[in-house]
């Protein structure tokens, strides 16, 4: 099976009705570190295009082929909490039912989860509220990243390219530092365990 995502939706009238919503970051002063995720002083998004496919195959069937196994899918949730047509919900129903879901289904517990790929888009709102329900839902406080820093939010596409990214993290067994991180939240210091980025003097 083939699954992924594309999008192509930088056009002025979409970023137009972006920046109206102050869902995009203002920092144009500094492009390039304008996605800071989890950071005391983010401000928004920065949007980007692109697209991931990945390829699905039953184990057995990968084997037989010869194919190059690099991860397994051993559970899955989905979700929406319908709350707002951007914000999320506070108290992030939709996220911690998606989350329960995929740890049900893959017989897994909260303590087995060692890694987060965070969906990070660096706005106020959604760093926190995510913050705040991988915090309750589990307590060890794993390792976390967010690729948007580099990628920027990819929409439709981020799905598919952020779990090509996670599959890359379990091949290679590293979880890769969060870029323009530097100062963390103080609401999610104790969430998340991150890897800033060096800054290029170091």
């Amino acid at each position: 099976m083939l699954t992924g995502g594309s999008e192509a939706l930088v056009t002025p009238l979409v970023m137009a009705g972006f920046a109206k919503m102050k869902a995009l970051s203002r920092r144009l002063d500094d492009p390039a570190g304008a996605s800071r995720r989890d950071e005391a002083d983010r401000d928004g998004f920065v949007a980007a295009e692109g697209a991931g496919v990945l390829v699905l195959e039953r184990s057995r069937d990968a084997r037989a082929c010869g194919a190059r196994l690099r991860a397994r899918i051993v559970g899955y949730g989905a979700s929406a909490d319908a709350h707002h047509i951007t914000s999320p919900d506070p108290d992030g129903t939709g996220l911690s039912l998606a989350m329960r879901s995929a740890l049900a289904d893959a017989g897994a517990g909260p303590r087995d989860v060692g890694h987060v790929n965070a969906h990070g888009t660096s706005t106020p709102l959604n760093d926190l509220v995510e913050a705040q329900v991988v915090g309750r839902l589990l307590p060890q406080r794993p390792l976390a990243t967010s690729t948007k820093g580099v990628t920027g939010h990819l929409m439709g596409a981020a799905g598919a390219v952020e779990a090509a990214f996670t599959v890359l993290s379990v091949e290679h067994g590293l979880v890769p530092p969060t870029a323009n991180l530097s100062q963390l939240d103080r609401a999610s210091t104790s969430t998340w365990r991150v890897r800033p980025r060096p800054s290029p003097s170091t």
